[in-house]
């Protein structure tokens, strides 16, 4: 196994959450997670939302990078590569308001449950080469819990 660089390292760990020998995925979401909660109690909800699509686009874009640079040193979609995680549990944050800590959890707990189950599609974006393949999984997961929070939201208020 190649020592991989830093920089992609650092990113595709999800700063190093990538790396709990229990359940990486569910720490890059959880890392996720903790940064939407604490960002919620600084920044007014329009600012975090946008803030939240920034983060979405820049670490989309730079988990292919990166993960494009980690399967060359830990091979095929390894497991410590969480950034996809971060990614996915953001886009479903979007429907959730800020600082409210129980639509959190619900968007978390909703990104884990489609990524872990992968329906609809989920699955065949795996198939996809190198960083995209990483990414794009997790970003329809994301987008498929943000489509029923939106929903259960419009049920529940």
């Amino acid at each position: 196994m190649n020592k991989p660089p830093f920089l992609p390292m650092l990113i595709g760990t999800g700063f190093g959450s990538g790396f709990s020998p229990v359940a990486p995925g569910t720490a890059g979401a959880l890392l996720a997670f903790g940064v939407w909660y604490g960002l919620s109690f600084m920044l007014p909800a329009v600012a975090l939302w946008w803030l939240t699509i920034a983060l979405i686009l820049i670490f989309t874009v730079a988990g292919v990078w990166a993960a494009n640079r980690l399967e060359q040193a830990w091979g095929e979609d390894p497991s410590r590569v969480v950034v996809d995680e971060m990614v996915g549990a953001w886009i479903t944050l979007l429907a959730a308001p800020a600082g409210h800590l129980w639509y959190g959890l619900v968007a978390f707990g909703l990104f884990r449950l489609f990524d872990i189950w992968k329906p609809l599609g989920i699955r065949r974006m795996e198939n996809l080469p190198g960083g995209i393949g990483v990414m794009m999984d997790d970003v329809l997961s994301g987008v498929y819990g943000l489509i029923v929070l939106v929903g259960v939201r419009w049920l529940i208020e």
